[in-house]
């Protein structure tokens, strides 16, 4: 299959944002319904690290679209 050619970066952020942002909505979505206590068995500390892990990998990302300034040393 062949990649599909955008006329700009910002065209080109545009539809990689939107199909990977979805994709993470749609893998949201799925993951919860691992909630249904009448199918699955868990205790609240597995679930804990669970929206842990997702929630540092939310931050990691988000830090990576912050502008990068230089730190500057002062005493």
């Amino acid at each position: 299959m062949a990649r599909k050619q955008f006329a700009s970066k910002r065209e080109r952020f545009i539809g990689l944002a939107e199909n990977r942002t979805n994709a993470v909505i749609n893998n949201l979505r799925i993951l919860s319904h691992c909630s249904n206590k009448s199918l699955y068995e868990y205790e609240q500390d597995e679930i804990e690290k669970i929206f842990k892990a997702i929630d540092d990998a939310i931050i990691e990302a988000k830090s990576k679209f912050k502008d990068k300034k230089p730190e500057i040393f002062k005493l």
